[in-house]
């Protein structure tokens, strides 16, 4: 008897924990895909090959392939120990120095946005975080329509971001894969097709992931474009001085559409140009009409800011707002950027010279032709597989390398590994 009590209870036990299972809130949920970097990443650190190489990683690293902390950077930081300041929290919008240097650094010191105060500049969580507080601020206020039109390809993020704060999201044409170059034509045809007033999402510089950038000539045209359809440019610039080695040069489309004479919005991150991946320091910007019209968007991004994370993180604006505000530390970070802009730069002609050297036949020079950290190779999906699978060179299927993850130690071998899939 005592037996059959025992099992009875063990079946009741089993039967109620299947019951209270299959009623779980969370019965439907679907596992998430995994992420396209974070694979590549996991993949690579399980090969053996000591020739391996990593082109999938989106962080700067030095010639010998490993994360690079800027010495302005360490110099900052001890700086701001020595000072010994508190832990309390940050206003709502941030940190004013950080805030106001940001916006020095992306239009100028002698700008007009800053001179009448028609910026509404708040801190945010990176460049991710800028562009969340935009996407909000523009699915509350912004009239005409919650559409938000972004190049073909652009950074993955960015589709997800505009979607979650409510927007839709559509595309018009950047990248042309048989010139592996700007669709100077065909963005331009998109932008006059689109509805007017339409809210456009522009990459200021190193356009992330083909590192294709309109020529000046050609920002000219479209900010043209753009001002006759009444079209509203939504900047996102992560990669400022870490482009070109010229934080001015980098700025150049920013610059151009202020002048001539629109509104615009702009997100910065500081993860690239200064190192502060983990420190995530970035900022939100609208440049508004008036003060009097920038003191009320201020307000009411204040209010969507405040119960998103209440406050931002002071560490890393801290770090920046030091570097950018101290006139010697800064001209030390120009020297620094510029030092990693050219060794991308430089990564870019030993590819191509390399690949010359191998006896490769097609032509490269879109490689040395785009800019920043990513480069869009033209690389198949089947070269790329037999890059990963025979030489454990690992980058994403679409044929996109990072180029902060080619050295001078294994460019070589990255060249004739490329030649050995593609001759």
């Amino acid at each position: 008897m005592a037996m059959q009590n025992y099992v009875y209870k063990s079946l009741f036990k089993v039967v109620s924990n299947t019951v209270i299972r299959s009623s779980s809130c969370w019965a439907n949920v679907e596992l998430g895909p995994p992420d396209a970097i974070l694979g590549i990443t996991e993949a690579f650190k399980r090969d053996t090959n000591p020739k391996k190489i990593n082109l999938g990683v989106g962080a700067y690293r030095d010639d010998n392939g490993k994360p690079f902390v800027l010495p302005t950077v360490r110099k900052a930081d001890r700086m701001l120990v020595e000072e010994n300041l508190d832990k309390e929290y940050a206003s709502i919008s941030g940190i004013a120095d950080f805030c106001k240097a940001s916006a020095a650094l992306a239009f100028g010191d002698d700008s007009s946005v800053l001179k009448n105060k028609l910026n509404a500049t708040v801190q945010g969580i990176s460049g991710t975080g800028s562009l969340r507080i935009g996407a909000a601020f523009f699915a509350k206020f912004y009239g005409p329509n919650k559409v938000f039109y972004i190049p073909t390809p652009t950074w993955g993020n960015h589709t997800p971001i505009f979607k979650h704060s409510g927007l839709d999201v559509k595309t018009y044409r950047y990248f042309d894969p048989k010139t592996n170059g700007f669709d100077f034509n065909g963005a331009c045809e998109d932008l006059k097709n689109m509805p007017d007033q339409s809210v456009v999402v522009l990459h200021a510089c190193a356009h992330n992931p083909t590192g294709v950038d309109p020529q000046p000539e050609q920002w000219k045209e479209i900010s043209s474009i753009m001002k006759a359809k009444k079209h509203f440019p939504f900047f996102d610039m992560a990669y400022q001085g870490f482009a070109s080695g010229d934080c001015t040069k980098d700025a150049y489309a920013i610059r151009h559409f202020h002048e001539a004479g629109h509104p615009l919005a702009l997100c910065q991150s500081f993860a690239k140009n200064m190192g502060l991946y983990g420190e995530r320091a970035g900022a939100f910007t609208l440049v508004c009409s008036s003060a009097e019209e920038a003191e009320r968007v201020m307000s009411q991004i204040k209010i969507i800011v405040r119960p998103m994370y209440s406050n931002p993180p002071i560490h890393g604006a801290r770090i920046v707002s030091k570097i950018l505000n101290t006139p010697g530390l800064k001209q030390e970070w120009l020297k620094d950027v510029k030092g990693m802009a050219d060794r991308i730069i430089g990564m870019r002609t030993q590819l191509v010279d390399g690949l010359k050297q191998e006896g490769s036949s097609h032509n490269w020079q879109h490689i040395t032709d785009q800019i920043g950290m990513f480069c869009f190779t033209g690389l198949k999906q089947n070269q790329v597989e037999r890059l990963i699978k025979e030489f454990s060179i690992y980058l994403t299927k679409d044929g996109r390398i990072s180029v902060a993850g080619v050295t001078s130690g294994n460019v070589k071998y990255l060249a004739n590994a490329i030649h050995q899939v593609t001759k």
